[in-house]
């Protein structure tokens, strides 16, 4: 088969385009011929060797698919051979890449994908969607009638935060940074949208929330000042954070102890398969409702991986501004 991958660590251009041999899937286990995947941050820091691989060379780049079972070994007993699928947590021992023309992995990691959805969107809110759910769900437990704020509605985990809110019946505050992703944000069903390159943000929360605060804080940047934050706190609040590898934030004990708040870190690879299948269902639900909706900022063919890298780092790290939404691989092509 063709893939993306790489033998050491490097510049996007240590990504190699070429054949390896078609994983066989072991007992409990699927093959899927890839239709559709993505690039995350993750890939890139991977790749960069920022965050460690978890298998041995050669490296096949990706972590979530959408595409059909094109094999299925003794014991698997959920998906049959045509079977529209898909996953988000590959690249781990078992579950190779996606970046590829076929991926393998435990039929517990794959989901069933809803019907007439498209294999791009699917691809694009995968891992993003998982993510945004745990950190809503299962670390801050929100309730249906609880004010969310996130920091950037328009990207890829912020954007499904704000929709995942607002499907589970809870008010969304989020920020933007141009007149067109306020709209956007807007779109996607924000209550609040603020443009944090020309409004107050800490002002706008506290009117948005009449000073009250708000019950959970997704932060999806690397965290830098606390302080802001636990003031823009309700009591009893929660505050999730998911980046910022090397960040090293001041902790305001006082306030954060006197308010009752909670703080909670995760990393979504680091979840057992039934905690996953879980936000997989609602995914799912919403989905096929239309209540959730992918931003693709742009697709590349298998042999552009290491373009889609280095656009995707250019955003992530450098702060570019030349993407707006997921980046998806298309690797048929």
């Amino acid at each position: 088969m063709k893939a993306a991958f790489f033998d050491a660590p490097g510049a996007p251009d240590v990504i190699r385009i070429d054949e390896l041999p078609t994983p066989e899937p072991g007992p409990g286990q699927i093959r899927v011929r890839v239709l559709a995947a993505s690039v995350n941050p993750i890939d890139t820091y991977i790749r960069a060797g920022l965050a460690p691989m978890s298998t041995p060379p050669p490296f096949v780049t990706g972590r979530d698919f959408a595409g059909t079972v094109d094999a299925v070994s003794t014991g698997v007993t959920r998906f049959k051979i045509g079977d529209m699928v898909w996953g988000a947590n590959q690249g781990m021992p078992g579950r190779s890449g996606t970046c590829a023309e076929y991926c393998v992995a435990g039929e517990e990691w794959v989901y069933p994908a809803p019907l007439g959805v498209d294999p791009k969107t699917i691809a694009a809110v995968s891992l993003t969607g998982i993510t945004a759910h745990l950190g809503l769900f299962n670390r801050a437990n929100l309730k249906a009638g609880e004010t969310v704020f996130v920091n950037g509605g328009t990207g890829g985990v912020g954007s499904l935060v704000v929709q995942m809110a607002k499907a589970f019946g809870a008010t969304a505050i989020t920020t933007a940074g141009s007149v067109e992703k306020v709209e956007l944000a807007r779109d996607f069903g924000a209550d609040t949208v603020i443009n944090y390159k020309t409004d107050d943000v800490a002002a706008a929360v506290k009117a948005a929330t009449n000073g009250r605060g708000v019950d959970v804080w997704y932060e999806t940047l690397p965290p830098t000042d606390l302080d802001r934050t636990i003031d823009l706190m309700a009591p009893n609040g929660r505050i999730v954070v998911m980046a910022g590898r090397q960040a090293r934030p001041a902790f305001p004990n006082g306030p954060f102890y006197v308010k009752g708040l909670s703080l909670f870190g995760f990393a979504m690879f680091n979840f057992p398969a039934p905690a996953l299948q879980t936000a997989a269902e609602d995914i799912n639900r919403w989905l096929k409702d239309g209540k959730l909706r992918a931003i693709i900022g742009k697709v590349f063919s298998l042999s552009e991986v290491a373009a889609a890298h280095q656009l995707q780092e250019e955003n992530t790290l450098q702060k570019a501004g030349t993407l707006m939404g997921k980046i998806v691989i298309l690797p048929g092509s």
